[in-house]
């Protein structure tokens, strides 16, 4: 599981910086759908090259459900919104992802509550974030659409994870996200014909810079990303796989420093830090107490210290009927 977040959270920091070198020249809604349905079909025919079983049509309502508010809302949501922001500004909206999926997770009836380290680490990670916001990634004022896609692009990734695991989707975890990504791609293009991106699409004016972005976003950030996220949300809480979107912002900083030019400072690395103890707040859990070293487990039919020892055998049985005194009979009065 460590490898796995790791993944998410490296691969998917540098998708911001990929996502503005794509759509250069590539209309960003139709980037993002054919990204994800190129993804998908790759995963989905690999998935079942190796054997695993088709899915169920009744399968693909879920899909499309989980698949269009994670990858349509959320990851269409900001690919479009990066034709306004930069891609650092960008990386910083889904720093909520954690926050809304605790939120939604403990809105549940029954739900248990996230603990106080759960807590703290969602802080921590917050604060880092704000923190970021100045000398390393200048805020751009987006326009109203714009900020209302940002905020919103999160709550629907959130919401869809905390409904994948409770739906009913294939078993193969890699079917499972090829049909996420087909349904939610699938519904992206959709989307960007009818607002009018398809006459804005030539291949000829693709640059090569666009066309290596577009596939590094297939290849590692589809594929390989979104395939470790659909493991994680199997395997541990929301709380936990969330924590992901707090390092993200850190790799599309350094990202962004290493390629694009822009200024790291020391208030930049100190709030990296914040971001990276919350998120091992949040994902680490707690080594439980050690056992006393004087303290020995019972051996098979051994009884454990202190216990009193029970009565031998037969100890308890009931006496002959020889052995029992033989009632008197009552006296009688002398007359």
């Amino acid at each position: 599981m460590p490898l796995a977040f790791l993944a998410v959270s490296l691969i998917w920091g540098s998708t911001f910086l990929g996502i503005r070198v794509a759509i250069a020249t590539i209309p960003p809604l139709l980037m993002a759908g054919f990204r994800n349905v190129a993804a998908g079909a790759i995963l989905y025919g690999a998935a079942r090259a190796f054997g695993a079983a088709k899915p169920e049509p009744r399968m693909w309502w879920p899909a499309l459900l989980t698949g269009g508010l994670m990858l349509g809302v959320g990851n269409g949501g900001i690919s479009w919104a990066e034709l306004e922001v930069p891609s650092g500004l960008a990386a910083l909206f889904p720093a909520a992802i954690p926050a809304w999926m605790v939120a939604l997770e403990a809105a549940r009836p029954g739900a248990a509550r996230p603990s106080r380290r759960v807590l703290l680490g969602l802080v921590l990670g917050f604060l880092g974030i704000a923190a970021m916001v100045g000398p390393g990634l200048r805020p751009v004022a987006p326009g109203l659409l714009t900020a209302v896609v940002l905020l919103l692009a999160p709550l629907c990734w959130a919401a869809g994870s905390v409904l994948a695991p409770r739906s009913k989707l294939p078993h193969s975890l890699a079917v499972t996200a090829a049909m996420q990504m087909l349904a939610g791609g699938a519904g992206l293009v959709v989307v960007g014909f009818a607002a009018g991106e398809g006459p804005r699409l030539s291949l000829a004016a693709v640059s090569s810079a666009s066309a290596a972005g577009f596939l590094w976003l297939v290849l590692a950030g589809s594929v390989v990303g979104f395939s470790a996220y659909a493991y994680l949300l199997r395997h541990a809480s929301p709380s936990r796989v969330g924590a992901y979107a707090f390092l993200n912002p850190v790799v599309a900083l350094f990202l962004g420093w290493a390629l694009a030019g822009e200024q790291l400072t020391w208030v930049s690395l100190a709030a990296g830090a914040l971001v990276v103890a919350g998120a091992a707040l949040v994902t680490l859990r707690p080594r439980p107490a050690a056992r006393p070293a004087n303290l020995r487990l019972p051996a098979d039919g051994e009884a454990p210290a202190g216990a009193v020892d029970a009565p031998p055998a037969g100890a308890l049985e009931a006496p002959p009927a020889d052995a029992l005194p033989s009632p008197r009979a009552p006296a009688t009065p002398d007359v």
